[in-house]
């Protein structure tokens, strides 16, 4: 059976495990990331993630203990707060020995302590006997290295592959290599302490024999390297000592991330379990770059900087903490497009797509070491400084971002203007190149209302909206700057696109926005969530906005945990599609801040409703990059899409974007003022407390009451010679 071109290209994701059903536990420190089931272990094949990965290839591919050969019972599971330890208890099942005996359940009792820290997985195995006799266990852990790249693991196949070799360095130790196509060498080793009874190329085996009450730990180092500088020095043994130092290293490290951000309590437990996971899995997300923590996108499939999310998420999270803002421009001014790279789709001025660092991106067998078809990416990039600069003052970064900014604002309206119509399109320069160039990026995802693909190049409806928020917040900017004419030509262009942009793209019997304008400038007259981005930008008059948040929240569109991408009953309608009817919560979370930009604050705290009610269903109480857009049935949970990544951070950013979006949280650095525009606050918070706000030498804790669908708020302390505003 022949699968449609349309939908599967190279980099289409097969689903042929549901990661959902397997409760995954997820672990990661900067470039390393790992994914196990939900007992520690990593199971290979059937489409598993499951793995120990460092810069975008699998070191570890297998992962299993077993207790005298057989599997342990699972008695739980769980990610520390700060999402950097995971601990799993364990027993052993009932266990007929040679000899005949009988090793009752739950003799033997197993605990797995689990983290990562600087391209090292390590493990502390604590094996303990609450028998009244003593016993003998054989303890084995089975294991493999295959050194896949991370688009092999997603299930492309390749031609042909690099050389490995796999050897025993003494009694308790063991090293693999692997020398891959880009003539880089990447080397695994795994650490066992006390040297094992048996060690292989495959497994390795401890036989113990603990009195009645007795206990031990082994401890295990799984490290991975493909640098020198990567690498253990040969000195430096692996020891109780080295686990527990760098166990420390990591926990603190987690902490001082923690302590400088705002704090946010509330009288409700489930609420304050989804903001700390929340908070944990941005934490966890985010990796050091030379221009500050960057937060990579997702795990396991997009563990990598990407241009769109981390701006997304950094606007998401910028009234918490601008200084994730910070990095992620900084970032992106350096990895800015400087020339033109059709099989990169670059272009002067433009800003990254993604960067990857695995074998097949360093050969060209994918286009993404340094791939810039984002076709959003550029004028979110514009929009993030405009926005960093009211919110912080920090005026020094916008002069060193200045001639990265006019290199963008070039692209936005000299390059990316494939007609010269005014707007901002995309149409891939290679066969390589991905078909969409939006966040919604899909083969299927850009369509007409009979169902036919749209062809290029494409005008997205959001799209213009950034260019539309990017130029009008710039102005004003640029205007403190001392550039006065730059910030009325901005203001006046921003102007005229709004005008030529409701002409093409307002759909009146549709009562909204078209998701697109095709190469033959003919809308798509597809009602689509691309119209609630719109208002997220201030694009839209009041009618309009009126107009497409009544659809938004109506049946279509609203299945009651939160808003469609496409509404119900459109031709490529499917709640299970990844673009085409599922639910993103980050997606509404933009539209959530649109609605609040109108003063539409009861949409508001539905979506909020909705998708909090979600996260307390989901594991672990993390929404996960999508979820399935079918209607919500009494004493049911959402319904999980197979594939989706968790943690993602644009989702983990939403639970604060959504605060944000119903308190109306303002500032303004150049008057250090803290505003609270119309507060409001869902049915589920009855208050909520914010500690450490802070607008430049201003610092105000607060706590939000609510009475009925009005919120009273309560200055606790103020330090600073700001203001704070409530405008009710």
């Amino acid at each position: 059976m022949e699968v449609s071109d349309e939908l599967v290209t190279p980099f289409y994701i097969p689903a042929q495990a549901s990661q959902a059903e397997r409760h995954l536990r997820v672990l990661k420190h900067n470039d390393a990331f790992a994914v196990f089931d939900h007992y520690g272990d990593m199971v290979p094949g059937g489409g598993n993630p499951d793995g120990l990965y460092f810069h975008d290839t699998r070191f570890l591919s297998s992962r299993l203990l077993l207790i005298d050969g057989q599997r342990p019972l699972l008695l739980g599971s769980s990610l520390q707060d700060t999402g950097s330890l995971l601990t799993i208890d364990l027993t052993n099942p009932d266990l007929v020995r040679e000899d005949g005996s009988l090793l009752p359940k739950d003799t033997i009792h197993l605990t797995r302590s689990l983290f990562l820290w600087n391209g090292t997985c390590y493990e502390r195995l604590r094996v303990h006997n609450f028998g009244e006799q003593a016993q003998r266990s054989r303890i084995t852990l089975h294991f493999a290295s295959d050194f896949a790249d991370l688009f092999e693991v997603r299930g492309m196949t390749r031609a042909k592959r690099g050389t490995g070799h796999v050897r025993l360095d003494g009694t308790a130790r063991l090293s693999a290599t692997y020398l891959g196509l880009d003539a880089r060498l990447r080397r695994f080793t795994l650490h066992a302490l006390p040297d094992p009874a048996a060690f292989d190329t495959r497994h390795l085996r401890y036989d113990l024999h603990l009195k009645p009450h007795a206990r031990c730990s082994l401890f295990f180092a799984a490290q991975c390297s493909v640098t020198e500088a990567d690498r253990l020095p040969e000195a430096e043994r692996f020891d109780e000592a080295r686990f527990f130092a760098h166990y420390r290293h990591s926990r603190q490290s987690h902490q001082r991330a923690r302590h400088h951000r705002t704090a946010i309590d509330s009288p409700n437990p489930t609420f304050n379990e989804v903001i700390s996971r929340a908070r944990a899995d941005l934490l966890t997300l985010s990796t050091e770059t030379p221009y500050g923590p960057y937060p990579y996108a997702g795990i396991p499939w997009f563990s990598t900087p990407f241009g769109r999310d981390g701006i997304l998420t950094a606007l998401q999270m910028l009234w918490l903490d601008p200084s994730l803002a910070r990095a992620v421009l900084r970032y992106l001014a350096a990895t800015q497009a400087t020339q033109y790279r059709p099989e990169a789709d670059a272009e002067p001025g433009k800003i990254l797509h993604e960067a990857r660092g695995c074998e097949m991106a360093n050969t060209q067998e994918v286009p993404f070491g340094l791939y810039y078809g984002s076709v959003d990416s550029t004028p979110l990039f514009l929009l993030l400084a405009a926005r960093y600069g009211r919110r912080t003052g920090d005026l020094a970064l916008i002069h060193e971002l200045w001639p990265h900014l006019e290199a963008a604002l070039h692209w936005v309206d000299h390059i990316s203007d494939v007609d010269g119509d005014g707007f901002v399109e995309y149409q891939r320069q290679k066969e390589t190149g991905l078909v969409n160039q939006c966040w919604k990026d899909s083969n299927d995802s850009v369509f007409h209302a009979d169902g036919r693909l749209a062809d290029g190049p494409l005008a997205l409806a959001e799209v213009q909206a950034y260019v539309y928020a990017a130029k009008r917040e710039l102005s004003g900017l640029v205007r403190q700057l001392g550039h006065a004419g730059l910030a009325e030509r901005l203001r006046r262009e921003a102007a005229e696109l709004k005008k030529r942009f409701t002409a093409q793209f307002w759909c009146p019997d549709l009562g909204m926005f078209a998701l697109a304008l095709d190469g033959k400038k003919e809308p798509c007259r597809v009602r689509s969530s691309n119209a609630g981005q719109v208002l997220f930008c201030g694009l839209a008059d009041m009618g309009q906005a009126l107009s497409i948040s009544e659809q938004l929240m109506g049946p279509a569109f609203f299945s009651g945990w939160g808003i469609r991408t496409i509404a119900g009953g459109e031709a490529r309608y499917n709640p299970m599609s990844y673009h085409n009817g599922s639910i993103w919560p980050h997606d509404n979370a933009l539209i959530a801040l649109g609605f609040a930009r109108y003063g539409l604050k009861a949409p508001c705290r539905r979506v909020f409703t909705g998708l909090f009610e979600a996260a307390a269903y989901m594991d672990q109480r993390r929404l996960p990059e999508l979820f399935c857009g079918f209607k919500r049935r009494r004493g049911n949970g959402p319904t999980s899409y197979p594939v989706a990544c968790s943690p993602q951070a644009w989702a983990a950013a939403t639970p604060f974007s959504l605060l944000g979006a119903c308190l109306g949280i303002d500032f303004d650095a150049q008057k250090q003022t803290i505003t609270l525009q119309h507060p409001t606050l869902p049915h589920f918070l009855d208050e909520v407390t914010l500690t450490n706000l802070t607008v430049g030498d201003t610092r105000a804790d607060l706590r939000c009451i609510r009475r009925g669908n009005e919120v009273a708020v309560n200055l606790l302390a103020k330090e600073g010679p700001g203001e704070v505003l409530v405008k009710l």
